[in-house]
């Protein structure tokens, strides 16, 4: 379908400039008069549609969804319609992967499609929490309200993903750090003293047989240990996809000793935030926990809420549901308790939601405060084990000598 680029004037005597996919200037005529504009130029494009050699592996990151939705209330607080806000926003995003899409849903508003529709189309980009909520603006009235609402759940939502993003620098850095000086030992410096310690005669130490093992697999098998561990990096990632990968993973993370405190922390904060916003913002308590499930990044909670939302459409309150749950502290029981017989319990769920994000990163600052002293401890340990194991053959011999 070619793609036509015109030229229009509204009502305000403003000049606006766009690209339209249709089978002809007529059909490009027929949005143009929908929309109440007046043509001033229209011609078809002869560029070639094509796509990024890097779009397919670019993402669509929280923090591009919080910058959309923020930008997208302001323009359309200061009165501008949905059309003219899609219209800048298309050509202000850096985001290669939202642009293309942008430009897609601006023509689908243009020819009368609505915007949670038309945002619907691109789910890989959109996620499932906004499009329902630009759908309850929609039906009542305030988009620009439910945008806002939305704006600061993804920038909490940005902040929560930095800080466990940045908590896990530097344990990875120290592990790779030692994974490097282990294997340059065995790989260059142990070959020096191999031809020694067999020449000598000495009986070996079992500790150097096993790290002269391990220096001779890697200079001469050195691929099959690449091919491990690609291997198991990729079954890991496949299983990972699968849904008894994620639920086995998942509930894994809450067990771990100083991974589960944290897991569950996220867990309450995204629950939280996401049901405070969804509930503020008109939608029954059933949907919403609906909407909640696909958000709070846990298969496990996933199916402790899916039980929870059945108990709630049987009758039970959502605070006694949740106080049934092991998941969930006892405190988020007593909070929404509390919320429910006051009948603020977005406002209730809002500020346990700020509570628990402080927590998190309390509890993300102790655990790389923890894991620092460990990792060193672990690499002082494996090339300590090195260290000995090349010199006590040197002892030995020196012992022999005398």
């Amino acid at each position: 379908m070619p793609t036509f680029k015109y030229r229009v004037m509204n009502h305000q005597g403003q000049k606006i400039e766009g690209t339209f996919k249709a089978n002809s200037k007529n059909e490009v005529l027929d949005m143009i008069e929908d929309n109440n504009y007046y043509p001033i130029e229209i011609k078809e494009t002869l560029e070639r549609e094509h796509q990024d050699l890097f779009e397919s592996f670019e993402k669509v990151k929280t923090k591009d969804l919080y910058i959309f939705c923020r930008q997208f209330h302001t323009m359309i607080n200061a009165g501008a319609n949905i059309s003219n806000a899609l219209n800048v926003l298309k050509k202000e995003t850096e985001n290669k992967k939202m642009k293309k899409s942008l430009n897609e849903i601006y023509e689908d508003v243009q020819k009368g499609v609505s915007l949670s529709v038309a945002l619907g189309k691109h789910k890989d980009v959109y996620p499932e929490l906004l499009i329902n909520m630009i759908t309850t603006g929609e039906v009542s009235g305030n988009l620009d309200i439910i945008m806002s609402r939305m704006a600061s759940h993804f920038e909490k939502e940005n902040k929560i993903n930095n800080q466990l993003k940045t908590a896990m620098v530097y344990p990875t850095v120290l592990a790779g750090l030692a994974v490097v000086v282990v294997i340059f030992l065995l790989a260059f410096i142990m070959p020096t003293f191999t031809g020694m310690f067999t020449s000598s005669g000495v009986e070996l130490p079992a500790p150097t047989r096993i790290v002269m093992g391990l220096s001779q697999f890697i200079q001469t098998k050195w691929y099959i240990l690449l091919v491990v561990i690609g291997g198991g990096i990729y079954g890991i990632k496949k299983y990972a996809k699968t849904q008894a990968g994620r639920l086995s993973l998942d509930g894994l993370k809450l067990k771990l000793p100083i991974i589960k405190d944290i897991t569950e922390k996220a867990i309450v904060s995204r629950f939280t935030r996401t049901l405070s916003t969804v509930i503020a913002s008109g939608v029954p308590l059933v949907q919403a926990l609906e909407v909640v499930q696909k958000v709070v990044g846990n298969k496990v909670a996933e199916k402790s809420l899916e039980v929870i939302k059945q108990k709630v459409l049987k009758g039970v309150s959502l605070g006694e549901a949740i106080g049934e749950e092991r998941i969930f502290p006892i405190m988020l029981h007593s909070m929404i308790k509390i919320g429910e017989e006051s009948g603020s319990l977005d406002d209730i769920l809002d500020k346990t939601a700020n509570f628990y994000d402080e927590e998190l990163e309390t509890s993300l600052k102790k655990m790389t405060t923890m894991i620092e002293p460990l990792m060193i401890v672990v690499m002082g340990v494996v090339i300590g084990f090195i260290v000995i194991a090349m010199m006590l053959p040197i002892l030995d011999m020196s012992q022999t000598v005398q």
